[in-house]
């Protein structure tokens, strides 16, 4: 809280040396004043959207799941270049970032990935990212070259503290299955029962962490996901009451997409949800998300647990 209130107070100086050096009248200070005044404005922008994250988990970390959907190889490619978009994301804004578990595909790509994401407002962006996204592109590998729509789906969940009292888990309610993980072959599959698969019983709920080399480490995480997992049906299941008594309550599944990606016959990403697009599809899959980002959240509603 000091350091939130300490960046206030360092805005509000700026703004009233702007301010007396305006009132000084001295044309040879309009270039600097102009640079401050555009400073202090950008500033302001993005504390506006700051103030948007009011939920009750957006400051904190996130956990996101990227799953390849239908279309074999292409989806599976695709769910790996979504992988990779997000982590230039979070390596621009300074998030630390942890793969939990990563299943890869039979000859390209991944099947699916659970990377933990942390640093401040991690959840609070990326719940922007929840849902279908879509590419359409001439494909790698199709013999013919010919043109292929791909489809893969990205969970977004909040990391919450073990002693958080929104998810308690009885230990009772849970089977725990230890196996070697799976990997590409060679020495990079382990030898050893690491890998860790954890069922809640009384949800049927299934949760797998097999990157780490150590039992006790990828038991950990499959706890954090599995934690994240409960508290996103809780949060459901309270929306689903709100909701129901509003008649609008539509479930939330494999549907229509939230965002395209078009890499032929033209580039394109648009955002179905706000209608922001931009012709620079590469920067856009190099990372480039934050207008996307920025769009939806000035428009969305408060992020669940609020």
């Amino acid at each position: 809280m000091r350091e939130e209130i300490e960046s206030w107070r360092a805005l509000e100086k700026r703004v009233r040396d702007a301010l007396e050096l305006a009132q000084l009248g001295d044309e040879s200070l309009r270039q600097d004043l102009e640079e401050e005044v555009a400073a202090i404005e950008s500033e302001l922008d993005r504390r506006s959207l700051l103030a948007m994250f009011s939920g009750r988990y957006d400051a904190g970390d996130a956990l996101l799941a990227i799953h390849a959907g239908a279309g074999g190889t292409d989806s599976q490619d695709w769910a790996e270049m979504l992988q990779r978009m997000y982590l230039r994301w979070a390596e621009r804004h300074g998030y630390e970032t942890e793969v939990l578990d990563l299943s890869p595909g039979e000859e390209a790509g991944i099947k699916s990935v659970t990377i933990a994401v942390n640093g401040q407002y991690a959840y609070g962006y990326l719940r922007s990212e929840k849902g279908v996204h879509r590419l359409v592109r001439l494909s790698p590998f199709d013999a013919a070259h010919r043109r292929h729509t791909s489809f893969a789906l990205v969970e977004v969940l909040p990391q919450i503290a073990m002693d958080d009292p929104e998810v308690e888990i009885n230990p009772n309610d849970l089977r725990v299955d230890v196996f070697r993980s799976s990997g590409a072959g060679g020495q990079n599959v382990q030898k050893n029962a690491t890998a860790v698969r954890i069922t809640h019983l009384p949800t049927g709920i299934v949760v797998t962490c097999q990157n780490e080399r150590s039992q006790l480490q990828n038991r950990e995480n499959a706890m954090r996901v599995l934690r994240a997992r409960l508290l996103e049906l809780k949060l459901a299941e309270q929306e689903k009451e709100l909701a129901d008594l509003r008649g609008e309550y539509v479930k939330a599944e494999w549907g229509s997409q939230i965002r395209s990606y078009v890499l032929h016959p033209y580039q394109m990403v648009k955002d179905h949800r706000t209608g922001y697009e931009t012709g620079n599809a590469q920067a856009v899959l190099d990372g480039d998300l934050d207008a996307f980002m920025e769009a939806y959240l000035r428009q969305a509603p408060p992020s669940e647990g609020a």
